[in-house]
């Protein structure tokens, strides 16, 4: 099959999970004889197509105020422009329309897809493309992405302002889409409450990882693991709070990450030194964090979407606590991979932490639930079921 991805970002200009997948997905397809092109927008302002691991890239310069790789940089007028510009952009429409035409793909999978526009979803609509879908975040319902107020709280009542972009944007994306998939059935439910695709077949498809081989970890010293953006709504200071109730000295707490908060966590953790901030890490850098770590803490307070942080610990055989909160109940189990605990309750955290350093021989049972879970998860069953969608639409 030939196959099309269209996401905001694309190797190896990457920010957050999505465009990790994307970039996973397609050389995996094209490994398996698949000819895989994808359409992202360009770092610079020019078009140019290049090739990456036998996956053709087309980057394109959509007419804007600003592209999408600045818009972290922008005053919050500008990304008022910026959207609204977004929103109707005919000139991405063009350019991503003349590329399907030429292409001809049998199957359009559009991801993220703010920078090229919801009219992405018109293009290969027009040119009678089946569309797959995939909502990696909460962008088709909340210009944040994240269903956050400008607090980070969870955002109950939305300024009119974005009930006006999401009613407009709703009418774009409406039903363009032929199957629309999700990591987690908690998504899917987000977008059927606002009444966005309920005439689509909607598939959960959870993300997916490479798995390994079993961990075998020892308990001298218990160590706990974040990763994640230093920001509020993460949770990470529920997580220090929670550790500074505990008084052992095996403990560590290994926060990795860079954020808007970092300062002030740091401050808060100043007078623990068993408290360690290790800065972002990628790579086998973080890989060798996972392995080593007892238990990871996802400490969320907003609707996580599904939780790659999860997967990852999980492939080493590193049991989770979470917040109950999201798409993470479908992830971790209580009792078999990990706990559960109530966002924002670091009384309730400190107790199931305190567990692990009064009894770690808990955590081998978690441990062993942890890396059978991670099996469900493997990337070749994900790719099977992502080659079935495609074939029911062909």
């Amino acid at each position: 099959m030939k196959i099309c991805f269209i996401s905001r970002f694309y190797k190896p200009f990457v920010r957050g999970g999505a465009e990790i997948y994307v970039g996973k997905i397609a050389e995996k397809l094209a490994k398996k004889g698949h000819e895989i092109f994808v359409i992202t927008p360009a770092p610079k302002n020019q078009n140019y197509a290049e090739k990456i691991n036998n996956v053709k890239i087309y980057r394109i310069s959509p007419l804007n105020i600003y592209n999408a790789y600045e818009s972290l940089k922008k005053p919050l007028l500008s990304k008022i422009v910026y959207h609204s510009l977004d929103l109707f952009n005919l000139h991405s429409y063009r350019l991503i329309k003349g590329i399907l035409k030429d292409e001809n793909p049998d199957i359009a999978h559009i991801n993220n897809y703010k920078g090229l526009s919801p009219l992405a979803f018109k293009a290969a609509k027009d040119l009678k493309i089946p569309i797959v879908f995939t909502a990696h975040d909460y962008s088709s319902i909340c210009i944040r992405a994240n269903l956050l107020n400008e607090k980070g709280e969870i955002c109950e009542n939305p300024r009119i302002l974005c009930k006006i972009y999401n009613k407009i944007q709703k009418s774009l994306i409406q039903d363009k889409p032929d199957i629309v998939t999700a990591p987690s059935n908690f998504v899917l439910q987000k977008l059927e409450s606002r009444r966005l695709f309920n005439n689509v077949k909607r598939i959960v498809l959870p993300n997916p990882v490479e798995t390994r081989k079993r961990i075998e970890k020892d308990y001298d010293n218990i160590d706990i693991l974040f990763v994640g953006s230093l920001s509020k709504h993460k949770g990470p200071q529920i997580l220090i709070k929670a550790f500074k109730k505990l008084k052992e000295d095996n403990l560590r707490l290994h926060i990795l990450g860079k954020g808007p908060d970092e300062d002030r966590l740091k401050e808060l953790a100043k007078d623990d030194e068993r408290i360690i901030f290790h800065g972002f890490l990628t790579g086998k850098e973080l890989m060798d964090m996972y392995r080593m770590a007892n238990v990871t803490v996802v400490p969320s307070i907003g609707h996580e979407v599904f939780g790659m942080v999860i997967l990852e610990s999980f492939m080493h055989s590193t049991p989770v606590v979470a917040s109950r909160i999201g798409g993470i109940p479908e992830l971790v189990k209580h009792g078999y991979n990990g706990f559960l605990f109530e966002p924002g309750d670091d009384n309730e955290l400190a107790k199931v932490l305190n567990k692990f350093s009064g009894d770690p021989e808990i955590l081998g049972k978690l441990e062993m639930g942890a890396y059978k879970s991670s099996k469900k998860y493997d990337i070749k069953k994900h790719i099977d079921k992502l080659e079935e969608i495609y074939r029911s639409l062909t």
